[in-house]
């Protein structure tokens, strides 16, 4: 299993509705008001969408805060990562992360080059030093995927100033971003310097809660704008995302209630599996945690808890990941507490 949310493929080997927290989706839903938003969309069905996704970009750049002519949307953030990937001749990636950097690297025939996290996760800065040059593409997640830790201010502006001398070109992976603390906004830090040899790709997917709608969007230079319209697929947004994208930018209350709604759970969930023993859960700033299995595998682990109705996501397809990793997302309360249930059955096996 490549990614999560593969329900389909497990519902037979549990009787009852699965609780899926292989995939990393907002536990309180979209915004509401979007569906009766969409119902009066359709009434655009006959048509093409935008090809310039207009209305789109005005709608992405004012959340955003930045010029709708620095604005670029896609089929998911997917999308834009992978014509990302088409723009330039080699391709870092930093493990473990989100397979997709590396996969659609491999697809293009593109040169990759990997490096690792230290063991805490955290960025080695020197390795990237001494390895990026100049048309290179380095994508990171910003928080990284699978391991929920964002890059701290102080070390992605010493990473930017590499990037920036050696002309190469860092593409932050942001699509969890509005989970985190709001200890900075990388959009406002390289707004000032006009978004000079760096691109920020979000998504509607997790926080809004629309993996179905396929809306990614991101901020990036004018002069890399324009390099992009020329390779990107044309109407690669449909029309049902256009509209949702015209409508939950505008959602302040649910944007805070979701927020404060996630750090309570994740500081009860984080909290609560600290006293469980045989794992090991990492730090987190995101929806989603990273868990060490310190008595038994990732494939055990899973078919004890796929027993229970509860889907987790095994963490050895993840390159520089072994069979002893699991990833838990962060879910509803009631949800999370059959977590730990479960968890404590596990511990006592």
């Amino acid at each position: 299993m490549r990614h999560g949310g593969d329900l389909i493929t497990y519902e037979k080997y549990y009787e009852g509705e699965l609780i899926d927290f292989s995939s990393n989706i907002n536990p309180l839903g979209f915004p509401e008001g979007l569906e009766e938003e969409l119902i009066h969309g359709f009434n655009n069905m006959t048509n093409y969408p935008d090809i310039k996704y207009r209305h789109l970009k005005s709608s992405i750049s004012k959340y955003l805060r930045c010029n709708p002519g620095n604005v670029i949307v896609g089929n998911g953030a997917v999308d834009i990562i992978n014509n990302f990937v088409l723009m330039f001749p080699r391709i870092i990636v930093t493990l473990p992360s989100f397979s997709e950097y590396e996969q659609r690297a491999l697809i293009y025939e593109k040169e990759v080059v990997r490096l690792n996290y230290y063991g805490d996760f955290t960025l080695d800065l020197t390795s990237i030093e001494k390895t990026i040059k100049a048309e290179d593409l380095l994508i990171l997640g910003n928080p990284n995927n699978p391991t929920g830790l964002r890059i701290e201010k102080e070390t992605l502006m010493e990473l930017y100033e590499i990037i920036k001398e050696k002309e190469g070109y860092l593409l932050l992976d942001e699509a969890f971003y509005e989970f985190c603390p709001k200890d900075y906004d990388s959009i406002e830090i390289f707004r000032k310097d006009s978004f000079k040899n760096v691109g920020i790709i979000r998504a509607a997917t997790k926080f809004f809660a629309l993996p179905g709608i396929r809306l990614g969007y991101g901020c990036v230079s004018m002069d890399i704008g324009k390099k992009y319209g020329e390779i990107e697929l044309p109407w690669s947004v449909n029309s049902l995302a256009d509209q949702a994208g015209r409508y939950i930018f505008q959602c302040k209350d649910y944007i805070k209630r979701s927020q404060a709604y996630i750090e309570g759970e994740r500081e009860f969930l984080l909290r609560e599996l600290d006293k469980i023993e045989g794992i090991k859960p990492y730090p987190t700033h995101t929806n989603y945690i990273l868990i060490k299995l310190l008595k038994w595998n990732e494939e055990y682990v899973f078919n004890f808890f796929l027993k229970r109705g509860l889907l987790v996501r095994r963490c050895s397809s993840f390159n520089g990941l072994d069979n002893t990793y699991i990833r838990l997302a962060i879910k509803n309360r009631e949800n999370n507490l059959k977590l730990i249930k479960t968890f404590k059955e596990l511990e006592r096996s």
